[in-house]
């Protein structure tokens, strides 16, 4: 392969088998295309001072495989399944909360076909999606009305844009934070056409804050607990019962942003302090909103719970219809409330068995991968003591003991060998720590076990 002259025309290479096969797969479109795209670049590199390597090669199988491999990078979903062995359990770059069995499967049905989104099979007429999933809510919380957004921050938007829009929401300076991705609350705030009356400072707001803030202006008492970060020292906050009870006296409803939706008695105990959202319900808070997809474990979502009347009015505002969930969504959401209802999320809802899961069920798994791996040519494994944590925003400073599977790579870096594990299929994400690779079973499905153990043994 000497001169430009020997490169087999277009029409030629599209007869070749192995180009025609790529029709079915990639069209006829996008197969000619590539064809050409590759043909230009092989020209000018038989044209360029130095032969490409391989020259010598029939250019038709040149072609054909370089076109084979130009498709298949060019159609490649960018969004893949990785495994999480980060120990970072609701990892907001990683997806956050993976679903349940029974929610995957519950997408995987209403997915395929028509359901009865908006449609009352009772009535035979149009319906309203609203009413998927707030019969499960309010068994879970008990609150008597429910409405579902896509996130946490646009239950927020719409709550005030509702209730508070051309008047003041009164909320703490100490709670005026940032939820991630630079987006801010009293943002938020302003953008709902709420008026921020900012009470107290960043350490300390009391009850009598906020009731010398109250006028005729004051449309809701807004309190946020700060799931993203932790305030220690001198500080001091109202309870929920004192600030329900001022809101009562002045007929002012108090809403309450709980963040990540923790709704398992356990965790409140276990040292993680994510307050439950029956809690603020039975407290008199008005309102409540908090994620799906935090300690939840549901799909990306925000929730609002509360009293009927207003969440009637939160739910006829028009900015309802641009933050509302599809079928999808209402699916996963309402499979994931079900493990709740019967007992069994601890079990069955990943979020809460990785919060739940002792260090001993974890230091079996992580002895078992690391003697599996002994005398591996690239690392030498070993258990370690350490911890996870909650992350998405989520329960501040929080410590999970845990055992990590530490990999020592022989003769390389650790972020060489961590950097060789995100190019399995699938990657496999870790941690770094004093220039080893961390392990952490505690986010990794037991059932993938066996799939990690492959992707780490054939490593080469």
């Amino acid at each position: 392969m000497t001169t430009p002259r020997i490169l087999p025309s277009i029409d030629e290479l599209l007869q070749r088998t192995g180009l025609s096969g790529l029709e079915a797969e990639y069209g006829s479109s996008a197969v000619l295309a590539a064809v050409r795209a590759v043909t230009d670049t092989l020209r000018q590199e038989l044209g360029g001072p130095t032969p490409p390597a391989g020259d010598r090669e029939d250019a038709a199988q040149v072609i054909e495989r370089r076109t084979a491999r130009r498709l298949e990078l060019a159609f490649a979903p960018s969004l893949v399944p990785v495994i999480n062995a980060t120990g970072v359990i609701v990892h907001t770059n990683l997806g956050r909360a993976p679903l349940a069995a029974a929610a995957a499967r519950r997408v995987a049905d209403v997915a395929a076909g028509y359901t009865n989104l908006e449609y009352d099979l009772a009535e035979g007429q149009r319906g309203s999606r609203s009413v998927h999933a707030e019969r499960l809510l309010a068994q879970v919380t008990g609150a008597p009305a429910a409405a579902v957004v896509n996130n946490n921050a646009a239950a927020v938007l719409l709550i005030l844009a509702a209730l508070a829009s051309g008047r003041e929401a009164i909320v703490s300076r100490g709670e005026l934070v940032e939820i991630g991705g630079g987006f801010r609350i009293p943002d938020v705030m302003r953008l709902s056409g709420a008026d921020v009356r900012e009470v107290g400072t960043t350490n300390k707001t009391r009850t009598a804050d906020y009731a010398a803030a109250i006028s005729d202006r004051t449309a809701v008492i807004l309190r946020v607990h700060p799931s993203n970060f932790r305030i220690e020292g001198f500080t001091e906050r109202p309870a929920l019962d004192d600030l329900v009870a001022l809101g009562r006296r002045f007929a002012i409803p108090v809403v309450e942003d709980l963040g990540s939706g923790n709704l398992l008695h356990a965790q409140a105990v276990a040292g993680i302090g994510e307050p439950l959202v029956a809690a603020s319900v039975a407290a008199g808070a008005s309102v409540c909103c908090f994620s799906g997809d935090k300690l939840l474990g549901g799909p990306q979502a925000g929730i609002i719970v509360g009293d009927q009347a207003l969440v009637t009015r939160i739910r006829s505002h028009p900015l309802m219809r641009a933050l509302r969930v599809d079928k999808m969504t209402y699916a996963a959401l309402e499979a994931t409330l079900l493990e709740y209802a019967r007992g069994r999320a601890e079990a069955t809802v990943p979020v809460a068995r990785m919060l739940h899961a002792t260090v001993e069920v974890v230091a079996r798994r992580a002895t078992a991968l690391a003697d599996n791996l002994s005398g591996h040519p690239l690392f030498e494994p070993d258990v370690i003591a350490g911890v996870s944590t909650v992350g998405g925003g989520g329960a501040p400073g929080s410590e999970i003991p845990t055992r990590l599977v530490r990999l020592t790579a022989r003769g390389r870096s650790a972020s060489w060998l961590q950097r060789r594990l995100r190019q399995r299929r699938p990657p496999v994400i870790t941690r770094i720590e004093d220039d080893r690779v961390l392990v952490d079973l505690r986010t990794v499905a037991p059932e993938h076990d066996e799939q990690l153990l492959e992707l780490l043994r054939t490593l080469a």
